[in-house]
């Protein structure tokens, strides 16, 4: 199970969205990187161009001590960083929600800012044991001159990572660059649905036999459905000519015997093929943005409803998040035609519709809203946008929510 492709992309997905990924690889890129620069000190005529006698002087006293001096003020200002970065996560988890903590671990520029900050220390390590004074036994002093060069280069970029730094922390606890960023994979999210639809023809839904042997399967694990594997069931079911019905959706929390497909076919799967069958979903102690895109929904509307408590008090933040939602809802109505799922033939799965959509947005933060004369207003105002948007049945859809709690 843990072979199948759900799980290879569950585990690439954790890998990439992980804290320390981006800064071991550039620790392993330090190592190659001294070992290359060592070389090239042992080999200096293998380079077509040579630095100037002023940049190739530095004595074994100098050499040690400017090094050792880049380590410990390296790896000094990483263990600030560290807690700095810590502060920021604590700020948000408290302020905006627990679940918010994944969008600070995943930051690219707090990934990469560590990674920089610590392969410069091994970098730095690594060239400082090269170096090497003349004994007693013949043994000839040794400054790798162009490693040195190479070290210096290193520790400004280091000083560039931590303005940087500085300056990108606190834009990451702002709430408006929270809630855009938010909003702005909704939006994408919601288009590369879309687009996955358009390149899908339609096909008309196989119906069981009236005979078909009915088989409920169940993963044996509790967990957040974290990625579904749908061309892989629909090519099982294609080769051994069944229908699939998936009984739960991407994002929704799955007990250990929980029924998760329905197998209808002429003989009963074999385990082997039950196997198949359940290793296509990936199941993981969290929600994640994979393939849920519900899941920045929610954090919108927490955000929103943490925002409109009484012991915070800030309609703005509500608003912004509403503001966003809009965003993201208005995308699944116009973008190509708006958002029309295509079913597959054997695999009968619940796609995501825009009732479902505005049901998890609208609709879950309208009880935060409607008792703030300013959220309840504009609400209303981002609903009435979204019906003078929306054409057909989607106009349907919205008009009966605003309908709803326009009488409320």
């Amino acid at each position: 199970m843990f072979g199948s492709r759900a799980y290879v992309l569950k585990i690439a997905q954790d890998v990439r969205s992980s804290y320390w990924f981006i800064p071991s690889t550039l620790v392993v890129a330090a190592l190659l990187l001294s070992e290359l620069t060592q070389w090239i000190d042992h080999n200096p005529d293998m380079l077509p161009v040579a630095l100037p006698d002023d940049f190739l002087n530095t004595q074994v006293d100098g050499a040690r001590q400017t090094l050792a001096v880049i380590a410990q003020s390296i790896i000094g200002v990483t263990g600030v960083m560290f807690s700095i970065t810590m502060v920021a996560v604590s700020f948000a988890s408290g302020n905006f929600g627990p679940r918010l903590i994944g969008n600070f671990m995943r930051d690219r520029g707090n990934q990469t800012s560590l990674g920089l900050l610590i392969s410069s220390f091994v970098y730095t390590l690594m060239i400082l044991r090269a170096v090497q004074s003349s004994g007693a036994d013949g043994l000839e002093s040794f400054v790798p001159q162009y490693s040195m060069v190479a070290a210096i280069l290193l520790t400004l970029m280091s000083v560039g990572t931590l303005i940087y730094f500085l300056h990108h922390i606190p834009e990451t606890i702002n709430v408006s660059n929270i809630s855009a960023a938010l909003g702005r994979r909704l939006a994408r999210g919601i288009e590369r649905i879309i687009d996955n639809h358009a390149e899908r023809t339609p096909e008309p839904e196989v119906q069981p036999a009236k005979n078909a042997t009915e088989t409920e399967l169940s993963l044996g694990r509790a967990g957040y459905i974290q990625q579904l594997d749908l061309a892989g069931l629909f090519e099982l079911a294609e080769e051994n000519d069944w229908v699939v019905h998936v009984a739960v959706e991407i994002g929704s929390f799955v007990s250990m015997y929980e029924t998760v497909l329905t197998v209808y076919s002429s003989s009963a799967p074999t385990a082997d093929q039950c196997d198949s069958l359940c290793s296509s979903f990936a199941v993981g102690e969290e929600q994640t943005e994979a393939q849920d895109i519900t899941f920045m929904i929610d954090q919108l509307v927490e955000m929103l409803a943490r925002a409109l408590s009484p012991g915070v008090n800030d309609p703005f933040t509500a608003l912004n998040c509403l503001n966003w939602l809009r965003n993201g809802i208005s995308v699944a109505l116009q973008y190509k035609g708006g958002l029309a799922p295509v079913p597959r033939a054997r695999v009968q799965y619940r796609s995501l519709t825009l009732q479902h959509l505005l049901n998890i947005s609208f609709r879950a933060a309208a009880p935060y809203c409607m008792p703030d004369k300013m959220a309840r207003d504009h609400w209303m105002f981002s609903v009435r946008s979204l019906m003078d948007a929306a054409t057909g049945e989607h106009k349907k859809t919205v008009a009966k929510l605003l309908e709803e709690f326009e009488k409320a």
